[in-house]
């Protein structure tokens, strides 16, 4: 198996490094693109120390040989570079928004759609946006037991999602607040530490955030329902590393606590943490750096008689990214045995 990391340098691009260091499969030549900043850097995988970072050129003959191209750099570059990634018969699996809607490109979450990523016309396949992955994995063992018909989720969603940049950031301003120095504001709209921002993406003519649409939009593709309805409210929140959720659905019937519950405990890729006590739930401290979606605080909508209502946490670098995407190639790879 010959592999590509696009971004290697990146958040993403090291969590890649760092999914495929362990992940069932064996990996003859990887090779790694990023920009001019990154090129000649090494890395060490699996005890060895990796080829250099290459610029990433408009050569298709950089893929030859590629089997699998995990590309996180950004969708002008996704855009830009796809069909020079594909031409030589590449499978791009690709962590930015460019394909995530479009009908020829599979958007796919293992526990889900798995099979929908073995009729991938263009040879690529969009990795969703993580607050979608989080929750459509909790969803499906509900959507399973009652078709849901509506959703609304608020985001809790840490510096992580910003990237590198956006971490750092967080750090920075809690030292300097910490030290009362005026904090520094560059990648956020306003400061985070010590605060909320209801503001991830820029605005759409509706009111809602492009990260609120994605959510909309992206739940009914995976899900195959179109008729499934979503309202977010998403929020940057100064936690360092995984997002949370808190999620109201509205099924066909009602689902009791009993039965939901069971369902999440034999879901695959859900833990079900759930008990009515102090610390009896995940939290985004614990879950940093875990594959699992967490599930806990299970009840019955007090306001919907066909409603429940939990909570979910998830790390959205390992899940939300870069684990997603090599699940997404194991899952091919399983089919095609």
């Amino acid at each position: 198996m010959n592999i590509a990391i696009v971004g290697a340098s990146g958040a993403v691009g090291q969590e890649f490094l760092r999914v495929l260091e362990t992940a069932p499969v064996d990996i003859d030549e990887l090779r790694l693109f990023g920009s001019g900043r990154s090129a000649g850097r090494t890395y060490t995988f699996r005890g060895r120390e990796t080829s250099p970072v290459r610029v990433l050129r408009h050569e298709p003959a950089d893929f030859d040989g590629i089997d699998f191209a995990f590309v996180s750099a950004g969708g002008d570059v996704s855009r830009e570079f796809a069909d020079v990634i594909t031409a030589r018969g590449a499978l791009m699996i690709d962590n930015s928004s460019a394909f995530r809607m479009d009908p020829d490109v599979p958007l796919v979450v293992p526990e889900v759609n798995g099979d929908d990523a073995l009729d991938a016309p263009r040879r690529i396949i969009a990795n969703p946006n993580c607050t979608t992955i989080q929750m459509v994995v909790a969803l499906e063992p509900i959507h399973r037991i009652s078709p849901i018909s509506r959703v609304h989720v608020a985001t809790y969603q840490a510096a992580s999602g910003a990237g590198a940049t956006g971490m750092e950031e967080l750090e920075l301003q809690s030292r300097q607040l910490a030290a009362g120095e005026e904090p520094t504001v560059k990648k956020f709209v306003s400061q985070l530490a010590f605060n909320l921002i209801p503001h991830i993406d820029v605005f759409t003519d509706n009111g809602y955030t492009k990260e609120e649409m994605k959510m909309h939009l992206e739940t009914k593709k995976i899900m195959h329902a179109p008729s499934l309805e979503v309202s977010a409210t998403c929020v940057r929140v100064p936690v360092m590393r995984a997002h949370s959720e808190a999620i109201w659905v509205e099924t066909e019937r009602p689902v009791t606590v009993d039965e939901a519950r069971a369902a999440f405990e034999a879901a695959p890729g859900v833990v079900l943490v759930d008990r009515r006590e102090a610390l009896g739930y995940p939290q985004p401290l614990d879950v940093a750096g875990s594959d699992p979606v967490y599930v806990g605080r299970v009840r019955s909508d007090l306001a919907n008689p066909c409603g429940l209502s939990f909570w979910t946490v998830a790390d959205q670098i390992r899940k939300g990214a870069a684990l997603n995407a090599v699940q997404i190639a194991l899952h091919i790879i399983s089919r095609r045995s």
